[in-house]
């Protein structure tokens, strides 16, 4: 056994140094942030068109007094509702036809509100007033209670325990770890899936497999490639760190997790492990009978399919606790880490935890074991009958 774990870290070391000391891990490193920085950057363009231009305008050509308590009358509304809940108002000349003005190649506004506040006319396009005619009445009604309207005010009465927010919440930070474990997973785990295509083109793995066991060269890899992910992973979770510090306007803490967050977090560095793990020797099993990168690609899509079952199941299951999909996902190997962690967050019991660690750890070796027995049965064209060698070590 000591042994088998020797040349896997030897093969893992080799591996490791390979990815990572390459150019293109750094690009490797970038890719993700792209996205991320172009969403913040379409978002912020977003906001701040939705806040001034998308709003209609709508012109006011009313008597000076009529238009002035219009005025005060959107101003309430609006430090109440929000800029965004009430269209913009501007004044415009009193014309005998609203119509001919809406028609001018210079108006701005998209209806005009004429009349008096007690019988308002709104003149527009008719689905600009099936839009409009609601805010105007809710104006023209403010306006004309301008002395009598009094907004009520509400007691405060502030409680240190909700039970109620508390599950809301700790039920938010099972699904944002799922939905973070789950896209570290398939962008990580997916690249197992041609780590040995190149190695058995240039005949190298038939070197490797003469100087070590089969078994420590799936275990090396896998072990390498893991490496690497929490080598991205820290370098993502820094610059995501250091983006919320930056932008964090010192509002309410984050809400507590049920096993507390240092065991939560320790569990989820260990739930990703085995999720990426499971994933990662299922896919160097099935990557190693690929024979060229096509059919490696072929494979990228039932993989990928496969996964989005695999985290929809978890994530129906985190709604439902105690209840059979739930112990279904727990227990099932690809599902559990997923519903493990949303457990976590929710149920501060510990020791179904340990049980689960070493229920897929127990996945895992089965897994590097069957692929290491296809690989040689259907690659290196060696090995008996494959139940008589399940479970006898492999020696090359």
């Amino acid at each position: 056994m000591m042994e088998l774990l020797r040349a896997a870290l030897v093969i893992a070391r080799r591996d490791f140094t390979a990815v990572v000391l390459s150019r293109t891990f750094i690009l490797f490193l970038l890719g993700p942030l792209l996205p991320i920085l172009i969403g913040f950057a379409f978002g912020g363009l977003g906001d701040r068109i939705s806040s001034t231009d998308l709003r209609p305008v709508v012109g006011v050509a009313m008597s000076a007094r009529d238009s002035a308590a219009l005025e005060r009358a959107h101003d309430r509304l609006t430090k109440r509702m929000g800029d965004q809940a009430l269209p913009r108002l501007r004044p415009v000349a009193s014309t005998p036809s609203p119509r001919i003005q809406l028609a001018r190649p210079d108006s701005e506004v998209v209806a005009i509100m004429s009349g008096t506040l007690l019988r308002p006319t709104l003149t527009g396009k008719a689905n600009d007033l099936d839009t409009l005619q609601g805010d105007i009445s809710l104006l023209s009604t403010a306006a004309l209670a301008e002395r009598t309207l009094q907004f009520v005010t509400v007691e405060r009465q502030e409680a240190t325990t909700s039970l109620g927010a508390q599950a809301q919440a700790q039920l938010l930070i099972g699904r944002v770890a799922q939905v973070v474990m789950f896209f570290l997973t398939i962008l990580l785990a997916g690249m197992i899936l041609s780590n040995l295509v190149e190695e058995k083109t240039n005949k190298i793995i038939e070197i490797l497999a003469a100087a070590v066991p089969i078994d420590a060269i799936f275990l090396g890899k896998l072990m390498a490639m893991l490496a690497m992910s929490f080598v991205g992973i820290a370098f993502w979770g820094g610059t995501a760190f250091a983006i919320f510090v930056a932008l964090h306007d010192g509002g309410g803490a984050l809400p507590t997790p049920a096993v507390g967050w240092p065991l939560f977090l320790m569990l989820a560095v260990l739930y990703f492990a085995m999720a990426y793990t499971l994933l990662g020797s299922l896919f160097l099993g099935i990557g190693a009978q690929a024979a060229t990168v096509r059919e490696v690609q072929t494979l990228n899509m039932p993989v990928t399919m496969g996964q989005m079952l695999i985290f929809f199941f978890a994530s129906y299951a985190v709604d439902h606790m105690g209840s059979p999909a739930e112990l279904a996902a727990c227990i099932f190997p690809f599902s559990s880490p997923f519903a493990m962690i949303a457990r976590a967050a929710q149920d501060g019991a510990i020791w179904p935890h340990l049980v689960a660690l070493v229920w897929q750890g127990a996945f895992v070796a089965l897994i590097i074991r069957v692929g290491v027995l296809l690989f040689r049965r259907h690659v290196m064209q060696s090995g008996g009958r494959w139940w008589k060698r399940l479970f006898r070590p492999a020696t090359g």
